[in-house]
């Protein structure tokens, strides 16, 4: 096992398409194949943002926070937290950026700034 990872997963990943050398035991795949075959699931994975969007982790896609407005929850001088609520499921959401580039991160919303905590 060069990968280390459970024999179930590479049960998984042979079901989702991953092309073993043949048919006998133990099952072999080629290392190429098997790299280019993750690669692609790994694109597939992923769900950019869009100015404005951010990621809700409990309907796995991005959108635009509710009512358009977020806040920014800085947690350095130089970087924060955008936060906004889901409209589908109401669950917080969050996007990291830099105070710099706020500009370009919060696309058409409404941001409220909070101060920094003083711990």
């Amino acid at each position: 096992m060069l990968f280390d990872v459970h024999k179930n997963t590479v049960r998984a990943w042979l079901k989702a398409g991953l092309p073993a050398c043949d048919t006998r035991r133990p099952t072999l795949i080629l290392g190429n194949v098997l790299a280019s075959f993750l690669r692609a699931r790994r694109v597939s994975n992923k769900h950019p943002c869009k100015p404005g969007e951010m990621y809700c982790f409990r309907c796995r896609t991005p959108r635009l926070p509710a009512g358009n407005m977020a806040d920014y929850e800085p947690k350095t001088d130089r970087t924060g937290d955008l936060v906004g609520i889901c409209p589908v499921c109401s669950t917080m959401m969050y996007r990291r950026a830099s105070f710099a580039r706020l500009a370009q991160s919060k696309g058409n919303l409404e941001i409220c700034l909070r101060r920094i905590r003083n711990v």
